[in-house]
């Protein structure tokens, strides 16, 4: 019942939030994210030691087709759940400081995809799965529609339809599954022995969705513009929780299903994933819009994490999972950071900025530590990750491993610019009256730093969570 129940407490607190009025919708919301904060908390501490009776829920669902109900949680579950329950107190508090339209259908739908997201996290069979990944869907789609940009309308519908059709190209590989083993559990899939050409066919059905989620190129071209017209806590949920959907999918859906597919296409995979962080570095660099950046600096880091997973080798998997989690709480303080600005100043644009820093010390020093952060910076979260999936390319093939490398050098020049430009120097009439932070976004940044420098510390908690898992899935995966 524990599992069912990181279904039922968001989508009890979107109700509240719904009934609570525009006025309380976000003090019901942040209360409801953190009660499932602290029950998310008790069920690592579970986990930990070993009491996992209740960390699973399995009835049958309907009885034709036969369709299992069945949650599972795990030590790779776990750290999704975790980066889900610990970024939507975030999400929710950053919303505090601004005044957002209908807030009460906002914050709903707000917790609404909290609870998707738990289910596809938590989901081990393949058509709840499906249930859940397209329960997510609606919720962003129509948080990007309706507080997005006065453009959003156009982009938001491509996005729509893009992660659609990927969406349409999973329940097909469902329904072959279906079709030739009649049980679609997640351990049972895994000890299929499938023909080469029905793997080669689940492969590129489970790829091109989960890639279009992550994205990897060339499947990306729905992402800059989402995550720049779409409101800063719509942009928080796609970059720092969304994608990592595809991601976890890759690992849990993927891999232990089409072993002789993955081995065959993971050269191509590979080359695509490195391309990505060289291409969303080098565009990152010519931006001039502060959200643009980030997004594009977002592509570059899940291309890195892409190419970690199919390496194959534990040291590339697990790199991945713990990047998955840095990389959702870096670029959440990113965004958020971007946000004030637009708040204060009315724009985004780097030459209108400067001289920041001057007049918001507290801000621009919980900006540059998260900053840090997402450049890698030895004791800060994504160093051990990045240097795990560095490690691991190079393992696969040295010329990937060195092109692979160019995401230091390059995610360092595009940040730090972006920072110099925007925060150094003298201000303008722009940036002259620049408030600091307030009580609210104080307590929005907190959490993030300080899982900035925990991690970098000491990150061996999330490994030790997910490797038994990881070494299971690469068992199977190997041929």
């Amino acid at each position: 019942m524990i599992a069912l129940t990181l279904l039922i407490l968001p989508v009890i607190g979107a109700v509240l939030s719904w009934l609570a009025g525009n006025k309380w919708a976000n003090k019901v919301a942040l209360f409801s994210t953190i009660v499932t904060l602290v029950f998310t908390a008790k069920v690592y501490f579970d986990l930990g030691a070993g009491n996992t009776d209740e960390l699973a829920f399995n009835t049958v669902w309907l009885e034709s087709p036969k369709i299992f109900f069945n949650l599972n949680i795990d030590g790779l579950t776990m750290v999704l759940l975790l980066l889900t329950n610990v970024l939507l107190p975030v999400i929710v508090l950053s919303g505090l400081g601004a005044t957002a339209r209908n807030s009460r259908v906002l914050y709903a739908l707000i917790l609404f995809m909290q609870a998707a997201l738990n289910g596809v996290f938590m989901a081990s069979e393949g058509f709840v799965f499906y249930v859940f990944w397209e329960l997510a869907l609606i919720p962003i789609y129509f948080i990007a529609l309706v507080w997005g940009a006065d453009n959003s309308r156009k982009i938001t519908f491509k996005f729509f339809v893009y992660t659609l059709a990927g969406s349409l190209f999973m329940l097909l590989a469902f329904i072959i599954l279906y079709l030739l083993t009649d049980d679609l559990r997640v351990e049972k899939l895994g000890l299929l022995s499938l023909s080469e050409l029905h793997q080669t066919i689940i492969f590129f059905a489970f790829f091109l969705a989960f890639a279009i989620k992550i994205p990897v190129v060339p499947f990306h071209t729905w992402q800059a513009d989402t995550y720049t017209a779409a409101p800063t806590q719509g942009t928080m949920l796609l970059s720092g929780i969304m994608l990592k959907m595809g991601l976890y999918a890759l690992l849990r859906w993927l891999l232990p299903v089409a072993p002789l597919a993955v081995a065959k296409f993971t050269p191509v995979i590979m080359i695509l994933a490195v391309t990505g962080v060289v291409y969303g570095s080098w565009i990152a660099i010519q931006q001039n819009n502060i959200k643009t950046l980030f997004a594009y600096s977002s592509l570059a880091h899940v291309g890195l994490i892409t190419a970690g997973i199919f390496t194959l080798t534990d040291m590339g998997a697990s790199g991945a999972v713990v990047q998955m989690f840095a990389h959702g709480v870096n670029v959440v303080g990113l965004f958020f950071a971007a946000e004030i600005i637009l708040r204060r100043t009315g724009t985004l644009q780097l030459g209108s900025l400067g001289g920041i820093r001057n007049v918001a010390p507290w801000f621009s020093t919980y900006f540059f530590i998260i900053l840090l952060g997402s450049v890698g910076l030895p004791l800060t979260n994504a160093f051990v990750g990045e240097f795990m999936l560095l490690f691991g390319v190079w393992q696969y093939n040295t010329i990937l491993g060195i092109i692979a490398c160019l995401t230091i050098i390059l995610g360092a020049v595009y940040l730090l610019r972006m920072f110099q430009r925007a925060m150094l120097g003298t201000n303008n009439t722009v940036t002259a009256d620049f408030k600091d932070l307030t009580l609210s976004e104080h307590l929005t940044f907190l959490p993030l730093v300080v899982l900035v420098f925990v991690m970098g510390v000491y990150p061996s908690p999330l490994i030790k969570l997910a490797q038994p898992v990881i070494e299971n899935i690469l068992k199977l995966a190997a041929i």
